[in-house]
């Protein structure tokens, strides 16, 4: 298994999780936090696919698939197409409601297509170019992809713990 595989693999994990995750809830289910201050099923689902659609469109020199296919507006959100849902408040994260688990795993979905799209074209040697020279030291391409990888990981996590939590309290 090369570098592309690997990290293709890793995207499939992140995408298995969310759709596990989110099956079967409805709009309320999604939206439920543990407290005022924790975040929703819904919000961590959007927020992670917002990441990963934000930065490899970055990198890979791509529209956003929110953006060109027509998600914002789908999901009809109170907030700037641009945002990602990084330093969100409490009244952010409650903004964010979804109509749908459909919602959330055909975004996500169209987000993972692309980035493995992408990913398979890449060479290891691909991996060692600075894509983001605003840190110390500056970002290649290959810690650029696992920032991402790990950041999507921990947020299902998140969400598939919320909704046990839920699960658990119906």
């Amino acid at each position: 298994m090369g570098s592309a595989e690997l990290l293709a693999d890793a995207f499939g994990r992140i995408r298995e999780v969310v759709h596990d995750t989110v099956e079967g809830l409805d709009a309320e289910a999604l939206a439920y936090r543990v407290d005022s201050a924790a975040n929703s099923i819904g919000w961590l689902v959007w927020h992670l696919t917002r990441v990963e659609d934000d930065h490899i469109a970055e990198v890979a020199g791509l529209d956003q698939v929110w953006l060109a296919k027509g998600w914002a507006e789908s999901f009809g959100l109170p907030l700037s197409p641009q945002d990602i849902g990084y330093g969100h408040s409490r009244r952010d994260v409650d903004q964010v409601r979804v109509s749908s688990p459909q919602l959330l795993t055909g975004y996500h979905d169209a987000v993972y297509e692309q980035a493995v799209d992408y990913i398979g074209g890449i060479t290891d040697s691909d991996l060692d170019v600075i894509v983001d020279e605003r840190w110390d030291p500056p970002v290649t391409l290959g810690v650029r992809l696992i920032s991402v990888v790990g950041d999507g990981l921990q947020h299902a996590g998140q969400a598939a713990f919320v909704r046990g939590i839920l699960l658990r309290g119906r």
